[in-house]
């Protein structure tokens, strides 16, 4: 039994006396003792390494003690898996040397075993376990199907994603194609991660906000319900959308047992647009964590009065930047820990 099932009960939707918290890329480079790592080995071969990836999943957990732990990986490294070069440059991002654009491009693609390209995740999953002791849940995540084609098909990283847009726009097929390989491939991946020992599963669509609410529904909602439809009976899944508050109504008929909100969208326009049954996410800005202790401890009080501390997960509305300083990062999970509901 986990001893601090917090974030478990939160999903829920049971009462609870605080809400919990964690923070999206919360494991990774606003860290020191990161960094430390991170000058010793490469994105991918910490990614790899079970004893690595695990030793940096449970870093601010020591630190701060968040009510989850998120397992240190990436969200490439399921078209890695798919038989797609991913290469992770230094001072740029991720680039796709082979970016997959035509049909002759997608027939290289594979649905993979995942046991054979990815136990490497499942180990570390295990060894992650195995430091957590049952203190706090972990969450195993995904990235969504749009998101991971954006990077296939642009090859890098885009303020708008243009040439992933073009290819699904003038080659559907061969973007539906690619998107119901990844969905399938994803699915596996996610059922492998909790029979290895994930508590709960997150599924980013960093891009969704990319596309139209049309769009959205044909090229990304659609894939990423296939996924929520194969894995909520195994776990519970958390669905996040960045710029998708169009989608929130969608999504809380979906069988996601909590929704991610980005901080563009108000408490108030979250919980009304979902329904105001389901358990949310969010959704401090996290350019935010720049303003001082004491200003950070005061808005993340007043975000919990406006989201109700019942069917709600304190998180920022994206991943923490890398230039985060550590004390800021401490006093937004204090003022989780030290809330009393008004």
């Amino acid at each position: 039994m986990i001893k601090n099932d917090l974030f478990l009960k939160a999903l829920k939707g049971e009462t609870v006396d605080r809400p919990p918290v964690w923070m999206m890329r919360q494991a990774g480079r606003y860290l020191p003792e990161f960094m430390e790592i991170k000058h010793k080995y490469d994105f991918f071969t910490r990614c790899q390494t079970p004893e690595l990836a695990s030793e940096i999943t449970v870093q601010p957990i020591r630190r701060y003690g968040m009510d989850a732990a998120i397992l240190f990986s990436d969200i490439l490294v399921i078209p890695q898996a798919m038989n797609i070069e991913v290469e992770m440059k230094p001072n740029f991002g991720p680039y796709l040397p082979n970016p997959i654009r035509s049909q002759k491009d997608l027939d290289s693609v594979i649905i993979p075993d995942i046991q054979d390209t990815l136990g490497y995740v499942m180990d570390g999953i295990k060894a992650t376990k195995e430091k957590l002791n049952d203190e706090i849940p972990l969450i195993g995540f995904a990235g969504s199907p749009w998101t991971i084609l954006c990077y296939c098909v642009q090859g890098q990283g885009s303020k708008n994603f243009d040439k992933a847009k073009e290819l699904c726009f003038t080659n559907p097929i061969v973007a539906q194609t690619l998107l119901q390989k990844i969905t399938d491939t994803t699915i596996a991946y996610l059922k492998a991660k909790v029979e290895a020992g994930v508590d709960a599963v997150q599924v980013f669509d960093s891009w969704g906000g990319m596309l139209s609410p049309t769009d959205y529904q044909e090229f990304s909602w659609q894939y990423m319900q296939q996924i929520i439809d194969a894995l909520k009976d195994d776990a519970p899944v958390i669905a996040f959308g960045k710029g998708c508050w169009f989608a929130l109504s969608d999504m809380a008929k979906s069988g996601a047992s909590a929704l991610g909100v980005d901080w563009t969208c108000s408490a108030r326009n979250a919980r009304y647009l979902s329904g105001g049954q389901i358990t949310l996410q969010g959704n401090f800005d996290p350019s935010r964590l720049f303003s001082s202790p004491s200003e950070i401890k005061r808005m993340v009080t007043q975000m919990i009065n406006e989201f109700g501390k019942d069917r709600y997960i304190v998180n920022l509305g994206h991943g923490i930047l890398p230039n985060i300083p550590v004390e800021n990062a401490k006093a937004f999970v204090d003022a989780v820990k030290e809330y009393k509901a008004q």
